[in-house]
């Protein structure tokens, strides 16, 4: 049953949690009454330093630790609710990946673990593939990997299940400028198609970019949350952007801010684009006139199953479809 649509996916009240050392006395306060709320179709930032509690957090809603005091709740249930589990994707920091398979094989094996019939296992990995740009390099081992093109296979395998809740821990650790652009435009298409996303992650233009609300988390609590306007705009000052003016309008308008009050003009500036969309820029100009690389490419969109709103099941829980049974005897016969 999905969550009614005015239901917040994570919802967390004094949630706390203390480690204790061997004889149960108190040694490290890892989480301290964190009020917590991750709505639909919305993308989550989680802030902080080392040792802030972020990963806690994480732990706490996926059901991996039991908090010392206060409650959460994903999708309305327990984390522990099985239920819960086949609507969440998870990318950890560190992607433990067996070396020895490869991404279809890697892709397969997670896809069995949701008990996806073998058709849409076959349908999602070749669009998860082309997606995170790594179809030309599913039969390499997953050793012979870079880090980066292991973060791109990590975040396929966290979307395999379609999840309604996406929780993303440093995404972007490894990845060249493309592969950083191509997971942040992914995160704002998913939030598109109604999902949500925590994203936790110490590169603050990433969080600045796609996060719509963020928590700051220092020492365990909350330091601060809200949305980027509401937490990031200066009072103070007014920015007004228009074509290039010559220093004699520069000047008139400096008059002009004398006159009403007292003001003067701070700062003149010419715009430049971002280090990012100049690279990119250069990139898409190289590809364009045809040269090669032998590194992972660029995806290619969102995966078309992650786009459907509401897409009618390959089979009925717990039967077969006649390629559903036929696939799995080739498999069996492999």
């Amino acid at each position: 049953m999905k969550t009614p649509p005015d239901t917040a996916f994570v919802k967390t009240h004094g949630l706390t949690k203390i480690f204790k050392d061997f004889w149960l006395r108190p040694r490290v306060v890892a989480l301290e009454d964190l009020d917590l709320e991750i709505r639909p179709a919305e993308v989550h930032g989680l802030l902080g330093s080392n040792g802030a509690g972020k990963s806690t957090t994480i732990k706490l809603i996926l059901g991996l630790l039991f908090p010392t005091s206060g409650e959460v709740t994903v999708f309305g249930k327990a984390p522990g609710d099985v239920e819960t589990k086949n609507r969440i994707g998870y990318l950890p920091e560190e992607s433990y990946l067996y070396g020895f398979l490869d991404a279809e094989e890697i892709l397969d094996y997670y896809g069995r673990l949701f008990n996806l019939p073998a058709p849409t296992r076959k349908r999602r990995i070749a669009e998860l593939l082309d997606m995170v740009g790594l179809q030309g390099m599913r039969r390499r081992p997953l050793a012979e990997y870079s880090k980066g093109m292991q973060r791109r296979i990590g975040i396929a395998q966290a979307l395999i299940n379609n999840p309604d809740l996406l929780i993303l821990d440093e995404p972007t650790t490894g990845l060249d400028p493309i592969g950083t652009r191509e997971v942040k435009d992914l995160i704002l298409r998913l939030r598109k198609e109604g999902k949500s996303v925590l994203l936790s992650s110490h590169r603050l233009a990433d969080v600045e970019d796609v996060c719509d609300r963020i928590t700051v988390l220092y020492g365990g609590r909350k330091q601060a949350e809200g949305s980027m306007d509401e937490l990031l705009s200066s009072p103070s000052s007014t920015i007004i952007e228009t074509d290039r003016l010559d220093a004699a309008t520069i000047e008139s308008i400096s008059k002009l801010l004398e006159k009403a009050g007292g003001l003067s003009i701070r700062k003149t500036e010419s715009p430049r684009q971002s280090l990012e969309d100049f690279f990119l820029g250069l990139v898409e100009k190289a590809d364009r006139e045809g040269a090669e690389t032998s590194g992972a490419t660029g995806g290619a969109g969102v995966a078309e199953f992650l786009a459907q709103k509401d897409p009618a099941p390959d089979t009925e829980p717990g039967s077969e479809t006649g390629e559903d049974k036929a696939s799995t005897a080739e498999e069996d016969a492999d």
